[in-house]
């Protein structure tokens, strides 16, 4: 399971995020409609900041063996960031 820290001046939460949850969120990211949809959403955006970009597609059959693998390194900080103004954010498998 991978634990979410967030700590703000007034705010302390931690979210739990299972692995069978993270692996429904790569299925859905990596549909060909939203990313379709995602696409057709953010034309109009682009065109008028006149950027060239399209969002890249996501491969399931790349991220899901990613997942299993971080599985087995229990305890591990992915992520540990701490902003000036005293807010901190830890993502811990």
């Amino acid at each position: 399971m991978m634990h979410v820290k967030v700590k703000a001046k007034d705010i302390r939460f931690t979210i739990p995020v299972p692995y069978a949850i993270l692996n429904i969120v790569i299925s859905i990211l990596s549909s060909k409609l939203l990313q379709k949809y995602a696409n057709k959403w953010t034309k109009e955006y682009f065109e008028r900041k006149k950027l060239d970009f399209t969002f890249p597609l996501i491969d399931k059959q790349t991220l899901i063996p990613i997942v299993k693998e971080l599985q087995n390194y229990k305890g591990i900080v992915l992520v540990d960031v701490k902003a000036k103004d005293g807010t901190e954010v830890k993502v811990k498998l």
